[in-house]
């Protein structure tokens, strides 16, 4: 006993020396605040205001660097020069540990800036005055205001933002300052009307935009953010009954008041409830023009508030500007995942790699690094560099969409068929289902207040099962299909209202053979009854959806009466995927008249949505038809196997 305690005792001094050694051989956590300084500034532009701006300097000034700069609507918090939040700026620590002189500045109307916050703010062209304004005149006054002042600068300078801070980015590349070389708005908002934050395809985003609105109001400007953020009551923990109690939109918006009082910001939306001049000037699309500094825009598959502003923003500088360098990346990411998180999963669809990771490491650092100090990348940038979810790869491509993708249409079929093949018959044939906007469909299926971000994901078994959902779906697949770029689909339709909402979602559907992959992974029951468990066998994995309101079928600027009975054609627009429906797997197509609370109710009448009444609420009969005269589908892109 006593030859073995020795033995132990020495084995446990070997043991404690090794990790010991380990220890000291770990080099030091790295620590920002031991080596940047902060310092606060109040900027003057063109028009006197004055806009709040931090700055963090690396203190080793042995060389020069370049400057990184947000400019966003949600405070440069912690205030004070002893508060430091320069981690907050970079977009990973490969940033700080190469050194760049990190800026913030609060936008003008917010937070610790003087002048009047807009949301949006419009770009004006011509600028006669100096008391015409815009992002990029604020940004540019900056810019120069910082190079003339602040040291050891090398004279280049980036601009980055992720949804807000990305429209603030897109905005401010416009007619830059040219020592701004290189900028990435990351999920900016480009147009808020057309597929942004509030209104997709005419339907307004009610869950999004309430919640948002329950906390973002106007501000008294100069002012530090209030210690604590009051919490609005909500008196449920159920998002559908709470929205479904409140009637319409107008007495959503008593609602907002009662707690905190009115939010012009919220009641604004409700009031511009078609793409009239007020949306108008404030879509930045038509303005991205001029653009000088190379632009790397980033979005995410996921992202359930602005999965748009990434397309429309790389689109339109393509088109207005094309010799600008302009790329685009896409990762299988929700609303900025892809900064604070792994990006290895979302809810239970695996991706099986560290994506976030990835996209700092091989994408944004090098190409910061090659715009603003001129070091070349180890791998080139592409054009369009993207993942492909179902067979979770990255893809670089020379285009987005790939050019060698070709066209194809899923025909809805009789006995919820969907296939490639145009339908054969030659006499009208339709499928339909009474919408009651009193009992809507939910987006999810379980309880939740405001938008969760699995939703994007979520399974739709759920909606399958209800009386008021078509279900078309195809064979299992023989051979993997990949889609990518933009869907649309063609519907040709009827309702017995004078207004309908028409929601499509494509849909992934898993084999039922991975119900039992997944139980033998399930831990050991314990003795008392657990809840159910859903399995991942049969799955269906929403893989895109939209809305089109009825009422917007001609034109988004002037709405238009249905005529009940009358079979029109319809085009719902689903944003751009890339994904690929693995061999085994079915694909899916769902058809729906409401989507509730992620889009208000349509009443199915055409009367003033907002101020709808209980009885204009009332229950229709649509039609889906489906032969060779009035072939409904979805347009698809398919890449060569």
């Amino acid at each position: 006993m006593l030859l073995r305690a020795s033995l132990l005792f020495l084995l446990g001094l070997t043991g404690a020396a090794a990790h010991a050694v380990d220890e000291e051989s770990k080099p030091p956590a790295y620590e920002p605040r031991e080596h940047y300084t902060k310092y606060e500034y109040r900027v003057p532009v063109r028009d006197g205001k004055k806009l709040f701006t931090a700055v963090y300097i690396p203190k080793d000034q042995s060389r020069r660097y370049p400057l990184l700069m947000v400019r966003t609507p949600y405070g440069c918090g912690p205030y004070g020069v002893d508060r430091d939040g320069v981690m907050g700026l970079a977009p990973s620590e490969d940033f700080l540990k190469a050194g760049y002189i990190f800026v913030c500045q609060d936008v003008r109307g917010r937070h610790q800036s003087e002048g009047e916050f807009i949301e949006m703010t419009p770009h004006q062209p011509v600028k006669k005055t100096a008391a015409e304004v815009d992002e990029s005149s604020d940004t540019h006054d900056s810019v120069q205001w910082l190079l003339e002042r602040i040291p050891g600068h090398n004279g280049r300078v980036g601009l980055w933002g992720i949804s807000y801070p990305g429209f603030y980015t897109s905005a401010s590349i416009i007619d830059s300052h040219p020592a701004i070389k290189a900028a990435s708005p990351q999920a900016p908002i480009a147009d808020l009307f057309k597929g942004d934050d509030s209104y997709h395809g005419g339907a307004f985003m009610l869950a999004a935009n309430f919640g948002f609105y329950t906390g973002f109001k106007p501000q008294q400007t100069p002012v530090l953010p209030p210690k604590q953020w009051p919490q609005f009551d909500w008196g449920t923990l159920d998002g559908y009954e709470f929205y479904l109690q409140q009637g319409n939109l107008d007495t959503l918006s008593k609602r907002l008041a009662k707690d905190g009082g009115p939010n012009p910001y919220f009641d604004v939306q409700l009031a511009h409830d078609r793409y009239d001049e007020f949306w108008k000037a404030r879509a930045l699309t038509p303005h991205l023009k001029n653009i000088r500094a190379a632009v790397l825009t980033v979005g995410g598959w996921f992202d359930a508030e602005d999965l748009a502003g990434p397309f429309t923003t790389f689109r339109a500088i393509a088109r207005q500007s094309p010799a600008t360098d302009n790329r685009l990346v896409i990762g299988p990411w929700v609303h900025g995942g892809w900064v604070g998180a792994p990006g290895r999963q979302l809810g239970r669809v695996q991706f099986h790699q560290p994506t976030s990771e990835q996209f700092q490491k091989e994408v944004l650092f090098p190409f910061f690094e090659q715009h603003l100090r001129e070091v070349a990348p180890k791998t080139p940038i592409a054009k369009a560099t993207v993942f492909e979810t179902g067979t979770n790869v990255w893809r670089r491509y020379d285009a987005w969409p790939p050019q060698q993708a070709q066209a194809r249409t899923l025909y809805f079929a009789p006995g919820g068929r969907l296939s490639f093949t145009p339908p054969a018959a030659a006499q009208p044939e339709f499928d339909s289902w009474v919408s009651d906007p009193n009992k809507p469909v939910p987006y999810v299926g379980y309880a939740s207040l405001g938008v969760p971000q699995e939703y994007m994901v979520s399974d739709q078994r759920f909606a399958a099962t209800r009386p008021d959902v078509l279900t078309y779906r195809s064979e299992v697949l023989e051979e993997d299909v990949t889609v990518v770029g933009p869907l649309v689909a063609r519907l040709f339709a009827s309702t017995s209202g004078t207004d309908a909402d028409w929601v499509v979602k494509l849909i992934d559907v898993y084999p039922p053979e991975l119900e039992e992959e997944e139980a033998r992974k399930r831990k050991k029951r314990t003795e008392d009854v657990e809840p159910p468990e859903a399995p991942l066998g049969g799955y269906q994995q929403l893989v895109r959806g939209d809305p089109l309101r009825g009422r917007f079928r001609k034109s988004f600027e002037t709405p238009e009466a249905m005529v009940p009975g009358q079979v029109e054609e319809l085009r719902v627009e689903l944003q751009d995927i890339n994904h690929s429906f693995r061999r085994g797997h079915r694909i899916m197509v769902q058809v729906q008249g409401s989507w509730f609370p992620l889009i208000d109710r349509n009443p199915q009448a055409f009367v003033p949505i907002r101020s709808a009444r209980p009885e204009d609420f009332q229950a229709a009969t649509q039609k889906l038809y489906r032969w060779q005269g009035q072939a409904s589908g979805l347009e698809v892109k398919v890449l060569p196997r």
